[in-house]
């Protein structure tokens, strides 16, 4: 009992070393959005700032339109996350439930694309756009998530859907219901935490995404979160402002921990489960 203690303690002080370690940044960030600008670098280094600059939040928020960098982040978000959410969840519903020639064939090479680097495909991707006349649009961010692009997403999703049993499918053709039916009323339910997962995963992706937007967005009035807060970093005649560059992060960081603690459970389901099939 005594030997399982001192194991557990050991653990216990590990995890909250670790925990200690990967914090640090995010108290740095935090404590340098509180702290006036004269005093960013000042020596020795005051980690907890004396007078709080509270205001530096809404000062940030005021240097730049925001409130139009909101809109804009919202509008990829919400139409990327549904897009992939719709596309991918049919493409893993295909390849778990149904038999065709080459599938796993296509499967397979499917994986396979989660080794090519996002990077290699940039150029042959840009031209296409380009010559669609949709470079400076929003379509770049949104249509490519029609196409299931999201491996991952589509393995994780397949893999959920394998452990349900066909016995639920198999009764709800008996009742009558066809492929689309079964899809929306039994096939979706049952792998709501797994959803949830890639709804966790793909938001925070179209929230924090910055090489996308940066590259197909020339219009100002069209930049996300992201790209206003690149102005922060300052220009050739003009100093970063370190203070609000990092105030702007806490805020984008926030709705993403915030989703994530309040789906914790369903996230950390959708993954368990993804590996098992019964």
């Amino acid at each position: 009992m005594a030997l399982r203690v001192i194991k557990r303690s050991m653990l216990y002080a590990v995890l909250v070393g670790i925990a200690v370690v990967l914090l640090i940044p995010f108290f740095w960030m935090l404590s340098t959005a509180l702290t006036a600008e004269a005093d960013i670098f000042a020596w020795p280094p005051e980690w907890i700032p004396k007078h709080p600059q509270w205001h530096n939040f809404a000062d940030a928020w005021k240097a730049l339109p925001f409130n139009r960098y909101l809109l804009n982040t919202l509008f990829v978000v919400l139409l990327g996350l549904g897009a992939e959410l719709a596309s991918e969840t049919l493409v893993a519903y295909g390849f778990a439930r149904f038999q065709f020639p080459g599938r796993d064939v296509l499967f397979f090479v499917l994986l396979a694309t989660m080794m090519m680097p996002f990077h290699v495909t940039l150029i042959p991707t840009y031209l296409i756009w380009q010559a669609f006349g949709l470079v400076g649009e929003f379509d770049p961010l949104v249509l490519r998530a029609w196409t299931a692009w999201g491996p991952f997403y589509v393995f994780l999703l397949r893999q959920f859907m394998l452990r349900i049993p066909r016995e639920l499918e198999d009764a709800a053709a008996i009742d009558g219901a066809n492929a689309w039916q079964t899809f929306w009323h039994v096939i979706l339910p049952q792998i709501r935490p797994a959803l949830i997962a890639v709804a966790i995963f793909a938001f925070r992706g179209y929230w924090n995404a910055f090489l996308g937007p940066l590259i197909y967005l020339t219009d100002t009035d069209k930049y996300t979160m992201t790209l206003g807060m690149y102005f922060f970093l300052g220009g050739a005649n003009e100093q970063p402002h370190w203070n609000y560059l990092m105030a702007m992060s806490i805020v984008v960081a926030l709705p993403v921990l915030i989703l994530f603690f309040a789906a914790q459970r369903y996230f950390v389901e959708g993954i368990t489960f993804t590996g098992m099939k019964e």
